[in-house]
């Protein structure tokens, strides 16, 4: 009797025991479950935060390139203003005009020299969107005599106007031959290219003057 007593009294003992080891592994997962949830809310504050910065630099970005279209829109409209005061200039003093008529009616004489054909002068300062203040265009049945008429052209504007050319393309298949004299630009086509390209149609606004022998 005793002994059972005994063993009683040991089985007794052991259970305070085991629930205090329960009782603590419980407040002890329970740390760790507030720990994870603590975490959990951190993460997503950190998250909202970033979310948030993410947002304002969107914001910022997008305020940044209304900004730069709105400058952009203001560079163009005021290079447009600047624009139409050259416009109106363009037609020149009497003077220039004057230069630019001795200049031309060289460039013509040069081209009736060499039996080139149709010779004309295509006035585009009105018209403020050309290259330069005037076409002179011609033809010619053959390359060679195409090429003969922009060196006769070339010496001609050297020898009686002090002018040598800035610019020179297409001796090489003189089919059409570009002389650039920057507020003059001749055009000396073979006949058939001068038909296909119309060049005067393209600048119908222009007024023509026509030279003749």
């Amino acid at each position: 009797m005793s002994t059972s007593e005994g063993s009683v009294t040991a089985t007794e003992k052991k259970i305070p025991a085991t629930k205090k080891k329960a009782v603590v592994s419980a407040e002890k997962k329970e740390k760790v479950a507030t720990a994870a949830k603590k975490k959990v809310v951190v993460t997503a504050e950190k998250k909202e935060v970033k979310a948030t910065a993410a947002k304002k630099k969107v914001a910022v970005t997008v305020e940044k390139k209304e900004a730069k279209a709105t400058a952009t829109k203001k560079k163009a409209v005021v290079t447009a203003e600047k624009k139409e005061p050259v416009t109106s200039k363009k037609v020149g003093s009497p003077k220039k005009n004057m230069l630019d008529e001795t200049e031309i009616k060289c460039i013509a004489d040069a081209i009736l020299d060499k039996k080139g054909s149709f010779v004309c002068s295509l006035d585009l300062r009105p018209i403020g969107t050309a290259i330069c203040d005037y076409f002179v265009v011609c033809n010619a049945d053959s390359s060679t005599q195409v090429n003969a008429i922009a060196d006769n052209i070339e010496e001609m504007m050297i020898k009686n106007c002090g002018r040598k050319v800035i610019r020179k393309q297409g001796k090489e298949n003189a089919f059409w031959v570009i002389l650039d004299y920057a507020n003059i630009v001749v055009h000396v086509f073979q006949t058939e290219y001068r038909q296909f390209y119309r060049l005067e149609d393209l600048w119908a606004d222009a007024k023509r003057t026509v030279y003749q022998e």
